[in-house]
């Protein structure tokens, strides 16, 4: 598939996708965003890949929405362009498999929003982050809204989008907002480190773990213990769980096969 803003890459079971427009810091247009629907839409469909790392390409991770593009925007064309950025981080959340956020440089507004939709976000110790959009006179458009307080609580959230405030990795750490912090040169390889770790256990396994979150949290405690009671069953259904136990048992390596 052919894209003239992203660069995606496989190595193994592993896929790199690169939002590549960095004379614009990676600023997401309308073409980004349906190149990244794409791409998202091809992985999920892609068998062979069981884990996603996405980071950006040059000084920024996304340095924002296209203010250019939204400048001239009427009521009804902002909020279709917010429908649009938000459509496409819900297939990233959703993905059937995980997908690591490689922050390797600026993560504002749009691109803040895109590493929270992802599972797990690694930072450069260069990266910054914030929701600067009340100083341009609009809101948070791609569930930033919903998703920063669901990760770092009400009150921090509500600080960060009411003040525009951009904070540095460290801070993102300290309030949740990135599982750890690196070294600029230690960025990639980290995160193709934890993706090859995640990728070696049973893929059906860590899919259905993601459905079993990402379904529970946005439920009540029992219908989200519910949901795991049914996910869990479902594993042994499959041919990994008596491959992952029959391994265990018999102390050597599990193969699994996605089955």
């Amino acid at each position: 598939m052919e894209y003239t803003k992203l660069i995606v890459e496989k190595e193994k079971n592993i896929c790199v996708v690169r939002i590549n427009n960095p004379a614009a810091l990676n600023a997401l247009n309308t073409t980004v965003l349906e190149e990244l629907d794409r791409a998202f839409s091809a992985i999920g469909r892609d068998d062979s890949v069981d884990v996603v790392v996405l980071t950006g390409e040059g000084r920024a991770f996304v340095a924002g929405a296209d203010i250019a593009q939204m400048s001239t925007m009427n009521a009804a064309e902002g909020k279709a362009f917010g429908e649009l950025g938000a459509s496409v981080f819900r297939r990233i959340e959703l993905l059937n498999k995980p997908v690591i956020a490689a922050v390797n440089g600026f993560a504002l507004g749009g691109g803040c929003e895109l590493a929270m939709a992802c599972d797990i976000r690694i930072a450069s110790a260069k990266a910054k982050f914030g929701q600067p959009e009340v100083g341009l006179g609009i809101t948070p458009g791609f569930s930033g809204t919903q998703r920063l307080p669901r990760i770092v609580g009400l009150g921090k959230a509500k600080e960060l989008i009411y003040t525009a405030e951009v904070i540095p990795a460290e801070e993102a750490a300290r309030i949740g907002l990135v599982n750890k912090v690196v070294a600029p040169e230690e960025l990639l390889p980290t995160c193709m480190e934890l993706a090859r770790k995640i990728a070696s256990k049973a893929p059906l396994a860590v899919r259905y773990a993601k459905q079993a979150i990402n379904r529970g949290v946005e439920t009540d405690v029992e219908t989200g213990i519910s949901i795991e009671a049914d996910l869990f069953g479902l594993c042994f259904s499959t041919e990994d769980q008596k491959e992952g136990m029959q391994a265990f048992l018999a102390k050597r390596p599990a193969e699994f096969k996605k089955r």
